[in-house]
């Protein structure tokens, strides 16, 4: 059996990846519906954008409840903290994310414009407000969220939902919609035909600019800010989880110094910056797997800057500074990580496997002509 503080390790990469396989896999069908109005002037030209994702949606969003599942089981504290503290919040993904299947669905039950047209704008809703709610979450990690245990470890928080919507958490919130509009984008230009497809590399330029210039921003604001904490005493990597048996002060730029201890993860922010940029300067080529695996690359880059930054913290307390979640106290026992890491072993490779198949029997890209041919089996 590893020992402790290996396995603790180890779940939070495999946490990083999970998240990183929820923004790339279901982060460019949430991208296509933000994309939706602007790409599609036509029934017939938003449908085909909507059938580029409707098979395979479901699947994407698998990777949000194996995110999920997984802090649920290795990080009990954490799930319980986060879910609690931001409720209002997840019930508003939740809305919007249980709008998605009912739009899809309905969407082409009725001819009618105007019914159509709602169902449209729903869609485009269900991609956004996620988009938006979860970078706007990623920045109050940032700059730590008004939470506490009291000596029984029963949580207090001391914020509500509009004390989330602040203007650094509104920023990360921008940068999210941005990287996923443009990675939308870059879908749409692979799978759509004809003039789908054009608009979507088109518009992938101006947002892979805007996905530039705001992560460019935060990076800067984070750096002359005065976020970020430092554990100063009583954490210890092996030792039974306890949030309350160690210390935590306050370190403006505390956040940036693991870029210094590991100077390989530098290649993290600059692939976040180094992708949109490519992307802008490359949305003509006509090479549209290769930009969608860039735009790819790019999203990877972001969430992991987000996970090196904090790490080893991952639910920081701005009130009660050593009430704040870290690796090495917030986590399961070592044997529930361990039968875990066991589990993960066996079955991830069947989910990668299967997914990679269902994408090679879906490939190809989906035209006008096809969708009206099949409108039964058709979005």
């Amino acid at each position: 059996m590893l020992d402790y503080a290996t396995l603790k390790v180890i779940w939070w990469l495999l946490l990083g990846v999970l998240l990183v396989g929820f923004a790339v896999m279901d982060g460019f069908d949430l991208g296509a519906a933000i994309m939706l109005p602007f790409v599609g002037r036509s029934d017939s030209e938003r449908r085909v954008a909507i059938n580029t994702v409707g098979p395979v949606w479901e699947g994407n969003q698998v990777w949000l409840i194996l995110g999920g599942g997984a802090i649920f089981a290795a990080w009990p504290a954490l799930y319980a903290a986060s879910f609690s503290g931001f409720y209002l919040a997840m019930l508003l993904v939740l809305a919007a994310l249980i709008v998605r299947p009912v739009g899809f669905k309905f969407r082409s039950k009725m001819p009618g414009a105007a019914w159509r047209g709602s169902w449209d704008w729903l869609l485009f809703a269900g991609g956004l407000v996620p988009a938006l709610v979860f970078g706007v979450a990623m920045g109050n990690l940032l700059e730590g969220v008004p939470f506490g245990f009291d000596s029984e470890l029963r949580a207090h928080f001391a914020f509500g939902l509009p004390d989330l919507l602040n203007p650094f958490a509104l920023l990360c919130g921008l940068v999210s919609v941005a990287m996923l509009a443009t990675h939308g984008a870059r879908y749409l230009a692979l799978k759509a035909d004809g003039i789908v497809a054009e608009r979507a590399a088109r518009y992938s330029r101006w947002s892979a600019l805007a996905w530039l210039l705001l992560f460019a921003l935060a990076g800067a604001w984070l750096a002359r800010s005065g976020y970020g904490y430092r554990i100063t005493s009583g954490a210890m990597a092996a030792a039974a989880p306890d949030p309350l048996a160690k210390s935590v002060l306050a370190a403006p730029g505390a956040w940036l110094h693991n870029y210094a201890r590991w100077p390989m993860t530098r290649a993290l922010p600059a692939l976040g910056l180094a992708a949109p940029l490519a992307l802008v300067l490359l949305a003509r080529a006509r090479h549209d797997l290769a930009l969608f695996l860039c735009s790819a690359a790019g999203v990877a880059g972001v969430v992991g800057t987000m996970g090196v930054s904090l790490f080893p913290f991952l639910l920081p307390s701005s009130s009660q500074p050593a009430s704040s979640l870290t690796v090495w106290d917030a986590s399961s026992s070592q044997r529930t990580l361990w039968i875990m890491l066991l589990a993960t072993a066996l079955f991830m490779p069947i989910v990668l496997a299967y997914t990679a198949w269902v994408y090679r029997v879906l490939r190809g890209r989906v035209t006008a002509a096809h969708v009206d041919a099949n409108p039964d089996t058709s979005y």
